[in-house]
This record gives C-alpha cells, structure tokens and sequence, in this order.
C-alpha cells in the first residue's frame, strides 16, 4: 500500500509574542498554537489530502484569526479539491470568506498567506497566495514549486517582508490570483510546505542539507532547532510530505 506522511510543527520562534500561523493536514488543524515536538500523520493514498501552512500578517490586527480561517476552510473543502480549479475556488472562496469576517466584527485589514498541496492518487496539486513556500526535496537539490508573491528584492537582499498580493489584509475587497501547478506523483517523493519563519533565517542550502541527512519527524525538528539557532525572528511552520510504500 502507497501512503502519505505528514510530519508537522508550528512555533511561535523567539521574537513573536504569539504564534499567527496555522496549519492544515487533512482534517487536522493547528491554529495560532505551538506544538513541543514534531507531530507525524499517516493516511491512505487515495481521497485527496490537502497539507497547508497560513501565515497571518505580521503588522495588522487579527493575523492569527486569519490564518485560522484559511486553514478551516481548507480542512472542510479538502476532500473535493480534485483539480487545479476547485483548489483556485477554494482559494477565493477562503479570501471572500476573510473579508465576509472583517465585515463582521473581524478586524478590518486582517489577512494571510496560504501554501500548500493536495495529494492526489497520481499527482500533487501546489498552490499558495502570499510568501509562504513549497518546496519538493529532490535528488539533484530543493527546487521551490511555489511562486512568491513579493516585489523585485534589492542587489544583495536575501528576503523581504512584504507580499503583493494575500487572503484578505486590506480594507476593501481585492481578488486573488492564486498560484496553482500539478506535479507528477511518486513514491520516494517528498515536499516541505513552510512559513517564511524559516525561509527568512535559513538559507536553502541549509534546508536541503537537513532533509539530505534527516527524514519524517527528526527532519522537521532540525529544521526548526536550525531557524531557532539563526534567532527564530518569526513564527515557524512547516509540513513534511512524504509519499511511500509499505
């Protein structure tokens, strides 16, 4: 039998006061929380399998209610996102449905970036809105299957923190135009869907360096032991995708 393993963390790094991230595995979420360990699931390959990090914007009231919101509704839409359409739906769906609840008694610019991946039977569907990543964790090096939503960075700069486009953080609706790439599936293929809480302070050839030496559950903690000894400035996320046979 071909399965799916999703070893999973959220912390809140070192500076933050509180954790405005959130994740989603299958049915499983994780909202504005921290979890001490790596925490690994294991499901069928077969009813597609939404795995999704939401990082709630830093600067802005309500990031972590945000994030919390996406990762929610991805959890209820997950089942029947088949398709590289009903995963964009689902997407604009979680941005009407962020500006609905700013409208209500929401905070009025909150907002999130989402990234992820729908496992298929044959083929993983990769999406994200905002800055957060998916990477595949391939033989010849991380390849990163996301596309930033950040302006031109600067000679010599490594990162930014602002996005162009993201669910909800503005005071009048704007539509989103997600990114969304299928990608043929495997056993033995493995992704990593994170937060800018550790792109920001690990360099990629050290992300891959981790996976080539770690896999499953002891990867994700030396990952994040890794963006904590750079000085964890910001909340960590981070999902490990890994498609294998019993």
């Amino acid at each position: 039998m071909t399965y799916v393993s999703v070893s999973a963390l959220s912390h809140p790094g070192l500076i933050r006061d509180q954790n405005e991230d959130s994740l989603v595995v299958g049915p499983w979420t994780l909202c504005a929380t921290t979890t001490e360990s790596p925490q690994t699931l294991v499901f069928p390959l077969g009813t597609p399998l939404v795995v999704a990090v939401a990082d709630g914007i830093g600067g802005q009231p309500g990031g972590e209610v945000a994030s919390a919101l996406a990762v929610r509704r991805l959890a209820s839409t997950g089942p029947v996102l088949t398709d590289e359409d009903h995963v964009r739906e689902a997407l604009h769906a979680c941005n009407r449905e962020l500006y609905a609840a700013a409208a209500g008694n929401g905070p009025a610019t909150m907002g999130t970036t989402v990234a992820g991946a729908v496992v298929l039977p044959r083929s993983l569907l990769a999406f994200n809105v905002g800055d957060s990543r998916v990477f595949t964790a391939a033989r010849d090096g991380l390849l990163q299957v996301s596309v930033d939503d950040s302006p031109p960075l600067e000679p010599g700069q490594r990162t930014t923190s602002l996005v162009t486009q993201a669910l909800g953080g503005t005071s009048k609706y704007l539509a989103i135009a997600p990114h969304v790439t299928t990608a043929p599936l495997a056993p033995g293929d493995r992704y990593l869907i994170c937060t800018d809480g550790l792109t920001d302070p690990l360099p990629n050839d050290v992300i891959d360096g981790l996976l080539r030496e770690y896999d499953d559950g002891r990867a994700a903690f030396e990952l994040w032991k890794a963006a904590i000894a750079a000085g964890g400035p910001d909340n960590i996320t981070l999902a490990l995708v890994r498609i294998a046979d019993q």
